[in-house]
């Protein structure tokens, strides 16, 4: 048994106290009755008193309980009189407010609302009252006889349409009563999605806003006519019914009609027939489809024609829908254009029989120039090749006299005569080039072309020339296989190079190349003086030159004439960069070449063995021209080659089938200047007597021919011929002992 199983929890602190007391008492009797020297009576003893003090804490702990709850009591009797104040101010605030008010809360239920509210609406305040539902309000709304529905709206589709805006956050509209009187419902959400409900009486504004808008009416109705008046288009408004309602006094003045055809209700097939008396129709336009454009139903498109009346005036008419069925019509006077247009016309005739003869005339002219272009490409080929010609004898009887035995002046002299035509040979060269280029008939053959290979090339041809005037020349190798035509990329860098020599005094020249996308980049550096800014677009025209008075062994200013056109040609972007008092560089950027065989042009028959003497060779000489034929005799001779040489190609034969002796090499002149017939010549001495090495003496630059050239096995030599060069072919023929 426990204090708890003793104690009704259902009894007052009072008569839990008491018992607590009378249990108390007795349990202390009972003590006092036992033996004082029992233990069991001690524990009793003991029980009795612990369980006075769990009393006497309880009672304590009820009591403040009792204080809490009493305090609690008088505080909610304030908040309730504060919440009663609140309301009450509450009301008597939206009281005093002018509008009609309402407050519903999240479920759409009143709250409150002040005695304005649906005041205006009759059948609806009486019923009016917190608690009622949002739908219930809009439902007596409805059926209220203040509420001037539009035709045609039931009160159930006003319902449904009310109740559809209600689901805005916030709407603004208008509600038609009897009387014409206006209501404007304002309708808004607060935070915690209660809806707040104003309703205004907006009669009065409406009133004036209708007066307002009547007034301006008006006025826009004055402006309209008096700006009708005062344009220069003649104007005619149509209604849906096709009857004239609007027009200005200008159409009447245009169309030379009397003003008093022009009345409100004229129907437009009257005013079309008056109309065609006066005017012809002059776009093509015919009247039947006029009148079908007035008549047709829907949406009419824009429509647009001319007439012209009696007396000459043309008249542009353009008619166009508007939104009510009906239609306007502008009508524009254009007589001066079109009198503008036909004169202009006429000046265009004139102007074009002008041109077409001018046209002619240029025709003629560019024949000429034409005819005259070729006669000077013919006479520059002509020219250039009666000038190489003993241009080559000369070179060649110079070459043979270089002789260890001649004196320092003469050897000096010697040399400087070797340079002279050396230089008459390049500006020949150039020459050629560029009126090939000029002629626009230059053949062009692209290919696979080894890069390395022909920047070796020059490197060997050009490396002296470099040394001699104390310049390193460093040619970077290359791997690159590149799409273009080899002639013309070797002319081009030969020029650049060589370009770089001419002008550099002192330093280096550098070549290299490098990886540029799907090509590959041409740079051709130099450390000589530089471009100044004013020259570097003239250095392309020929025959200019930055230094004027240099002399001719810098060149006539023809190289990069050269390169222009020749990139141009070969579709090669070119270009440059300079410093002046530092150097140039040349670039040009060669597109790389597919997987293809390579270019034969310049892939040669036989490698020279260095060290080789070409002494004791003999060599079939077949030189058409006399003095040319000596000079390279002369030179061989020199060398201690023997020397077969003969005019023609019958005397060749004829001299190998008399001597029976086949020689090592032989040197064969084109015939007539034919690169053709000399091919045809070494075929058929080959065809007599076995694969003899051979080179085609030629004056022809055409790229063409060195491809025709490595097709037949046969290498090329341009006149005039360069000592180094054959003797490179010499030694290459030669088979060491």
């Amino acid at each position: 048994m426990t204090a708890d199983s003793l104690v009704n929890p259902a009894d007052s602190t009072l008569r839990q106290n008491e018992k607590l007391r009378t249990i108390s008492a007795a349990l202390i009797r009972r003590v006092e009755q036992m033996n004082n020297d029992s233990d069991a009576a001690y524990a009793q003893f003991q029980r009795a008193v612990l369980l006075e003090d769990t009393v006497r804490a309880r009672t304590r702990e009820l009591e403040q309980a009792l204080d809490l709850l009493n305090q609690s009591n008088a505080e909610l009797a304030e908040a309730k009189r504060t919440t009663d104040a609140a309301r009450r101010d509450l009301s008597n605030a939206i009281e005093t407010i002018g509008e009609g008010f309402a407050l519903f809360d999240p479920n759409d239920v009143m709250v409150l609302c002040n005695s304005r509210f649906a005041s205006a609406i009759t059948g609806v305040v009486p019923q009016l009252k917190p608690g009622m539902t949002f739908a219930q309000y809009v439902h007596l709304v409805s059926r209220s006889p203040s509420l001037r529905l539009p035709e045609g709206m039931t009160p159930d589709d006003w319902v449904a349409q009310r109740t559809l805006r209600h689901g805005d956050d916030q709407v603004v509209f208008n509600v038609h009563m009897t009387g014409d009187r206006w209501l404007q419902v304002s309708e808004q959400r607060t935070p915690d999605r209660q809806t707040v409900i104003m309703q205004t009486d907006v009669t009065d504004i409406i009133r004036l806003e209708r007066e307002e808008r009547s007034r301006m009416m008006d006025d826009h109705t004055a402006l309209i006519r008096a700006t009708l008046d005062h344009i220069h288009q003649g104007v005619c408004i149509f209604n849906g019914d096709n009857r004239l309602v609007g027009w200005n006094s200008q159409v009447a003045e245009m169309l030379s009609l009397k003003l008093a055809q022009f009345r409100v209700g004229a129907d437009f097939d009257f005013l079309f027939r008056r109309l065609q008396d006066e005017v012809r129709i002059q776009t093509g336009t015919r009247p039947a489809e006029i009148l079908a454009w007035v008549q047709r139903p829907g949406a009419r498109p824009p429509l647009r024609f001319e007439v012209r009346q009696r007396q000459g005036k043309v008249f542009d008419i353009f008619a166009q829908d508007m939104p009510d069925r009906g239609f306007v019509i502008s009508f524009t006077d254009v007589t001066a254009e079109r009198q503008a247009a036909e004169k202009l016309r006429a000046a265009n005739d004139l102007l074009e029989a002008r041109v077409e003869a001018r046209t002619a005339e240029i025709a003629v002219a560019l024949a000429d120039a034409k005819r005259a272009n070729a006669s000077k490409s013919r006479f520059v080929a002509a020219a250039s090749h009666d000038l190489l010609q003993p241009l080559s004898a000369a070179k060649l009887y110079c070459a043979s006299l270089g002789d260890d035995t001649l004196a320092p002046g003469q050897q000096d002299t010697l040399a400087k005569a070797l340079s002279a035509l050396a230089s008459v040979e390049d500006i020949i060269g150039a020459l050629l080039d560029i009126s090939q280029l000029d002629s626009g008939k230059a053949p062009v053959r692209l290919g696979a072309v080894d890069l390395g290979r022909i920047l070796r090339q020059l490197g060997d041809e050009l490396r002296p020339a470099a040394s001699a005037k104390g310049l390193e020349l460093r040619i970077r190798p290359s791997t690159a296989m590149v799409q273009t035509d080899a002639s013309y990329l070797r002319r081009i860098l030969q020029n650049l190079i060589g370009n770089a020599i001419r002008y550099t005094k002192e330093g280096r020249i550098l070549v290299g190349t490098r990886s540029c996308g799907d090509g590959v980049r041409i740079e051709v550096w130099d450390t000589g003086p530089g471009i100044p800014e004013v020259e570097q677009e003239n250095i392309y025209k020929e025959f200019h030159r930055i230094d004027p008075v240099a002399n001719t062994g810098n060149g006539l200013g023809l190289g990069l004439a050269i390169v222009e056109r020749a990139c141009a040609l070969l579709d090669h972007h070119h270009g440059m960069r300079t410093a002046v008092g530092r150097g140039t560089c040349f670039h040009l950027t060669v597109p790389l070449a597919p997987a293809l065989p390579r270019d034969p042009a310049h892939v040669p028959d036989w490698v020279a063995e260095p060290g080789v003497d070409v002494g004791g060779q003999i060599v079939l000489l077949v030189e058409p021209d006399a003095a040319a034929r000596r000079g390279l005799a002369a030179l061989m001779e020199r060398w201690g080659v023997q020397v077969l040489e003969v005019a023609s190609g019958v005397e060749a034969a004829a001299l190998l089938a008399e001597i029976e002796l086949t020689p090592d090499a032989m040197l064969l002149g084109d015939p007539a200047d034919d690169s053709m017939a000399g091919l045809a010549l070494i075929a058929s001495l080959r065809a007599q007597f076995g694969p003899i090495p051979c080179r085609l003496l030629t004056a022809d630059r055409a790229p063409g021919i060195g491809a025709a050239c490595a097709a037949a096995g046969v290498s090329l030599l341009q006149r005039p011929v360069d000592p180094a060069a054959l003797q490179f072919f010499l030694r290459a023929v030669r088979v060491p002992v």
